[in-house]
C-alpha cells in the first residue's frame, strides 16, 4: 500500500482540523461555494465527487457478474444485509435514540434531519473503499469484483424506492426528481464512464494500460475524498465549534449499527461456512457506506447546512477508524473459518 492509503485515517483527521479552521477563518468563501450549485447539486462537490468515484468505477468490471454461480452464498450474504437488514435497522436505531433517548437533548426538526442523514447511509452501501477493505484482509479480488458490480447494478434501481420509503416513514418529504438525479450523478454516471474506459484500454492497450491508468488516478482518488472532506467540515464548522456534543450524539448510533451489522454478516459468514478470503470482504462491503452518495444526496435533498448533511459527514468522521478495527478483528479471526 502506499502512503496514501496506508495513512488515510491520519490524513482524513488532517482534513477535518483544516476544514473546520478554514470555514471559520474565511466563511464567506465557503458561502460562495456553497451557493455554487445547479438543480440543488453543488457543482464543486459534484467535481470533487467524480475525482473521488471515477477510479473505483474503472476498477470494476461488470463481465465479472458471469462468476457468480461459483460461490453464491457470500454473495447471497452481501444483499441480504445491504439491502434487507441495513437500511431498515440503521432507520429504526435513528428514531430510537433521536426519538426517545436522544429527544430531549435535540429539537424535533433536527431530529428528523439526523434520521434522514442515518438513513442515506444506510441506503448506500459501500462501493469504492470496499476494495481497500478486501486488500487489507486478503480478500478474494475477483469475488470481491463481483459483489461490488452485483451491488452497483442493485444500488441503481433500489436507492432512490428505498429512500424514499424510509424518509417517507420518518414523515420527511422527499422530491423524487433530486433523488433520481443524485442516483444518476453519482452511481449510474461515474459507472458507465468506468465501463467505457476500461473497455478503451483493454482494447486498445491491454491490461498493462489499465493498471497504470488506475496508479496514475488512485492518488486522485485519496485527494478527491480529502477535498470533498475539508469543503464538507468546512460548511459545518460553526456547528461543529458551537454544538460539538452534537457530534458525538449522532456518532453513538453510527457505530452501534457499525459494529451490529458487522457482527450478523460475520457470524452468518461463519455459519454459512464460507472462506475467510470471501467472508472478510462480504462482512465489511455489508457494514461499510457508500457515504459519497449520502453526502451528495443529502446535500442535494436537505441543503449544504442542514442536519442531514451534517450526519452523513459524521458518518465520513466514524467510517475510517471504525473500519480498520474491523480489518484488525477480521485479520485477527481468519483461524475461525476454512
Amino acid at each position: 500500500m502506499g502512503i496514501f492509503e496506508r495513512y488515510l485515517s491520519l490524513w482524513v483527521a488532517i482534513s477535518i482540523v483544516l476544514g473546520v479552521v478554514f470555514g471559520l477563518w474565511q466563511p464567506d468563501i465557503f458561502q460562495a461555494i456553497a451557493n455554487f450549485e445547479i438543480a440543488h447539486v453543488n457543482i464543486v462537490v459534484a467535481v470533487f465527487i467524480w475525482v473521488m468515484i471515477y477510479p473505483m468505477m474503472v476498477q470494476i468490471d461488470f463481465s465479472s457478474i458471469k462468476d457468480v454461480g461459483k460461490n453464491p452464498k457470500g454473495l447471497i450474504l452481501t444483499i441480504v444485509i445491504n439491502w434487507l437488514i441495513k437500511p431498515f435497522t440503521m432507520a429504526a436505531l435513528g428514531w430510537l435514540f433521536f426519538h426517545s433517548l436522544f429527544a430531549d437533548l435535540v429539537d424535533p426538526a433536527s431530529a428528523q434531519e439526523y434520521i434522514a442523514g442515518m438513513i442515506l447511509l444506510g441506503v448506500a452501501p459501500c462501493t469504492a473503499m470496499v476494495f481497500v477493505w478486501s486488500q487489507l484482509t486478503k480478500g478474494d479480488a475477483n469475488y470481491t469484483l463481483v459483489q461490488v458490480s452485483v451491488n452497483d447494478v442493485i444500488m441503481i434501481f433500489a436507492f432512490a424506492p428505498i429512500s424514499a420509503l424510509l424518509l417517507g416513514v420518518s414523515d420527511i418529504q422527499v422530491p423524487w426528481q433530486t433523488l433520481l438525479i443524485s442516483v444518476v450523478l453519482y452511481v449510474l454516471l461515474p459507472l458507465i464512464a468506468g465501463i467505457i474506459t476500461r473497455k478503451i484500454l483493454n482494447k486498445r492497450q491491454g491490461e498493462g494500460s489499465l493498471n497504470q491508468l488506475l496508479a496514475t488516478l488512485k492518488p486522485w482518488s485519496i485527494m478527491g475524498l480529502l477535498a470533498t472532506v475539508v469543503l464538507l467540515f468546512g460548511f459545518q464548522a460553526n456547528t461543529i465549534i458551537s454544538e460539538p456534543e452534537t457530534i458525538g450524539l449522532i456518532a453513538i448510533p453510527l457505530m452501534i449499527q457499525t459494529y451490529g451489522i458487522f457482527i450478523i454478516a460475520y457470524l452468518a459468514a461463519k455459519w454459512l461456512k464460507l472462506p475467510h478470503n470471501i467472508a472478510a470482504p462480504a462482512s465489511l462491503i455489508g457494514t461499510s457506506n457508500f457515504f459519497e452518495l449520502a453526502v451528495a444526496v443529502a446535500i442535494s435533498l436537505f441543503g449544504l447546512h442542514s442536519g442531514a448533511a451534517l450526519a452523513t459527514v459524521v458518518g465520513v468522521l466514524v467510517e475510517v477508524p471504525v473500519m480498520l478495527s474491523l480489518v484488525y478483528i477480521v485479520n485477527r479471526t481468519q483461524h475461525w473459518f476454512k
